[in-house]
């Protein structure tokens, strides 16, 4: 058994719910965790509790723990914190991007990366149909020019 102090568990419990997700290394040795200054075997312990409670789902894979916060474990946190409820881990909160040329963005006439033109597109996809390319959409594909059946 271990016991956590009050202001570690503190810690560990602002972190997720700012976050929404933590990640944990399985080594109860290692003097202090990555991201919060309290030590490993601290974080592991509280993080236990909380999923056994069902307040966070977690994954293990490779000696690393993840956890992630449930709709219950962020009213549970919210009410152990005083938190209001306009106030949303970062995984909840939208993030907006910047809108302007380059990049995936498109630009005025509506040609960026993902619309329809060369290479994979909507439609007739591997063995349908006529089309020798990977896709519907206009413009050359892998299999052929999809524009101009005669050379088919």
């Amino acid at each position: 058994m271990v016991l956590v102090s009050r202001k570690n568990k503190k810690m560990i419990m602002e972190y997720l719910f700012k976050e929404g997700v933590l990640c944990v290394k399985k080594d109860g040795m290692k003097a202090k965790h990555d991201d919060i200054d309290v030590p490993n075997l601290h974080v592991m312990m509280v993080m236990k509790s909380l999923a056994s409670k069902d307040l966070v789902k977690f994954k293990f894979n490779w000696r690393w723990f993840y956890y992630f916060l449930t709709d219950e474990g962020i009213a549970h946190l919210r009410e152990v914190l005083h938190l209001p409820a306009q106030v949303m881990p970062q995984t909840l909160t939208k993030q907006t991007r910047a809108t302007g040329k380059g990049g995936d963005y498109d630009d005025e006439e509506g040609k960026g990366k993902g619309k329809k033109g060369k290479g994979f597109g909507k439609g007739k996809g591997f063995g349908k149909g006529k089309g020798k390319g990977f896709g519907k959409g206009k413009g050359k594909g892998y299999g052929g020019d999809a524009e101009n059946p005669s050379e088919e």
